[in-house]
C-alpha cells in the first residue's frame, strides 16, 4: 500500500471515529430517557449515567397510558397536529407559488416582512392571538388550538416552496393553461404534485413544531384538560412537593415515537426538498 493510500484511509478514518463520537453525544439523552423510562424514581438519579436498568419497569408506561390519560392526550395531539400539518402545507404553497410567479407591485417589500418576522420571538403575539380567539369563541377548543398553530408567519415554510417551484419548467404551467386551467386547477393538478420532496419536508417541520409545541395548548385548555396535547399532558407528573421522574421519562417516551416514525418514513424527501429549495 502507498503512502497516499494509506493516508487517505486514514483521513476515512478518523472522520469515521469523530462522526461516532458525535452521533453518541447526540444520541445518548435519548438512550438515557427510555432507560429512565424503564426505571423507579429513585433509580433515574441514583443510576447515575448507566443506560441498563436493573430490573425493568415497564409499569411506567401503563401509568402514563392509563393513570395520566395519555391514551387521550396523544389522540388530541394527533388531531391537532395532522389538521395543523395540512392547513399549513395548503397556505405555504399557495402564498410560495404566488411569490415564485407572480411579479407583482410590492412583491420585495413582502419578501422582505416575511424574513424580518424570522427574528420575532414566538411568544410575541401570544396575547392577540388568545384575545381574537376569545372574540371568535374559539378558545377551549381544538380548532382554536389548529389555528392559531397554523396561523404563525410560517415563513421558512413559504421561502422553501418559492424556491422550489421557480425550478418548475413554466411550460407545464402554460400548456395547463391552453387546456382551460385556471389558477387553482393549474395549482392543484399541475404545480403542487411536482412538489412532493419539498410538502414532505414542511410536513415534517410543521409536524415537529406541532407536536411539541407547549405555550399554545398550554393556553388554550386551561380549562378544557381533556383537551390537553401530550406536551401539556407531561404536567400531570409533577405535583405541588415532587415530580414522577420515572412516569415523566416514560411519557417523553410515548411522545418521541411518533416524531421518531414520521421522520424516519420521510427523511429522504426531507433531505431533497430542502436540497432543491436552496438550490433554487
Amino acid at each position: 500500500m502507498n503512502v497516499s493510500a494509506l493516508r487517505r484511509r486514514l483521513g476515512i478514518w478518523a472522520q469515521v471515529a469523530v462522526l461516532a463520537v458525535v452521533c453518541v453525544v447526540w444520541i445518548y439523552p435519548l438512550l438515557w430517557i427510555v432507560s429512565a423510562s424503564l426505571k423507579d424514581s429513585l433509580g433515574v438519579f441514583s443510576g447515575g449515567l448507566g443506560l441498563i436498568p436493573g430490573s425493568p419497569h415497564f409499569e411506567n408506561y401503563a401509568r402514563a397510558w392509563r393513570d395520566a390519560d395519555f391514551g387521550l392526550y396523544t389522540v388530541n395531539s394527533v388531531l391537532v397536529t395532522l389538521s395543523t400539518v395540512v392547513l399549513v402545507v395548503l397556505r405555504c404553497a399557495l402564498a410560495g407559488y404566488v411569490i415564485a410567479r407572480r411579479d407583482f407591485i410590492g412583491r420585495r417589500v413582502v419578501v422582505g416582512v416575511l424574513v424580518a418576522t424570522l427574528f420575532a420571538p414566538g411568544g410575541l403575539t401570544i396575547i392577540p392571538v388568545v384575545e381574537l380567539s376569545d372574540l371568535l369563541g374559539l378558545l377551549n377548543s381544538r380548532t382554536g388550538i389548529v389555528l392559531a398553530l397554523a396561523g404563525g408567519g410560517h415563513v421558512a415554510a413559504v421561502l422553501l416552496y418559492a424556491g422550489y417551484f421557480t425550478r418548475i419548467p413554466r411550460e407545464l404551467e402554460e400548456a395547463a393553461i391552453m387546456d382551460g386551467a385556471g389558477f387553482l386547477r393549474t395549482f392543484f393538478r399541475v404545480v403542487l404534485p411536482l412538489a412532493g420532496p419539498v410538502t414532505a419536508t414542511v410536513s415534517v417541520m410543521t409536524f415537529l413544531a406541532a407536536w411539541n409545541n407547549f405555550l399554545l395548548p398550554l393556553v388554550f385548555t386551561f380549562s378544557r384538560p381533556d383537551l390537553r396535547t401530550l406536551s401539556v399532558g407531561m404536567l400531570a407528573f409533577r405535583g405541588t412537593n415532587s415530580t414522577d421522574w420515572s412516569g415523566l421519562a416514560a411519557a417523553g417516551t410515548i411522545s418521541l415515537i411518533p416524531l421518531l416514525l414520521v421522520f424516519l418514513a420521510l427523511q429522504r424527501y426531507f433531505v431533497e426538498g430542502v436540497a432543491g429549495a436552496v438550490k433554487s
